[in-house]
């Protein structure tokens, strides 16, 4: 019951860690994403100061990556999306070791408990070929139950690290889905708003530069 105990015990301090992390990130990054995409419409300097106050949230830390550039193109801008959005996948990713970790071992630690239990209560039995008295009857008894309580604890234990880890599991898929959304919005935002504007006046200024060259050497 002691690894069981100490196992239950780290999974609950896991859970409780989780618990909180994933609270603030979903009490807040909707709002933030939001602000940080109104005000790339209309100045990247503004969006990023307001994604470098963000950079506790993952979202924050995940569109700073991208708007920290300077004049990057549309390529160079989406790495840095998908490469910030890998470490923040993986920080959302913590604990589930140790979940899985407690899946695994409860199990087999309940029924190590059990079988070792229940070798202890045979051995003690005084059978001696004679038949066995009610108070041995209850003895055995009381031993048997008692090699089973660690069993139960285990799946117990097990059970609820497996239903936490499958929560987890579950909104990290959907901050995926979260993120490749906003970060597409994002990036469409700079195509359209400032890549595509700077790209076209470069061209028009080449463009003028040359024709101006060629009506000098005329």
């Amino acid at each position: 019951m002691l690894p069981l105990v100490g196992l239950s015990v780290a999974s609950f301090a896991c859970a409780f860690d989780r618990a909180v992390f994933w609270f603030q990130v979903l009490r807040t990054e909707d709002r933030v994403a939001h602000h940080i995409l109104d005000a790339a419409q209309y100045s990247l300097t503004d969006a990023r100061m307001i994604a470098e106050k963000a950079r506790s949230q993952p979202i924050g830390r995940f569109m700073l990556a991208a708007l920290k550039l300077n004049q990057p193109n549309p390529e160079t801008f989406r790495l840095a999306l998908e490469t910030a959005g890998d470490e923040e996948f993986a920080k959302m990713r913590r604990g589930d070791k140790m979940l899985e970790t407690a899946v695994a071992i409860a199990p087999l630690l309940g029924l190590l408990g059990t079988v070792t239990g229940l070798m202890l209560t045979f051995a003690n039995l005084n059978v001696g070929g004679a038949t066995l008295g009610a108070e041995q009857t209850t003895k055995a008894a009381a031993g048997i139950a008692e090699a089973l309580t660690t069993t139960a604890c285990g799946m117990v234990v097990a059970i609820i690290a497996l239903a936490l880890l499958r929560v987890s599991v579950t909104l990290q898929s959907q901050q995926m889905e979260y993120f490749s959304k906003i970060g597409g919005e994002l990036e469409l935002i700079y195509r359209q708003v400032w890549y595509e504007p700077w790209t076209n006046e470069l061209a028009k200024a080449g463009s003028a530069q040359l024709s101006s060259e060629l009506s000098v050497g005329s």
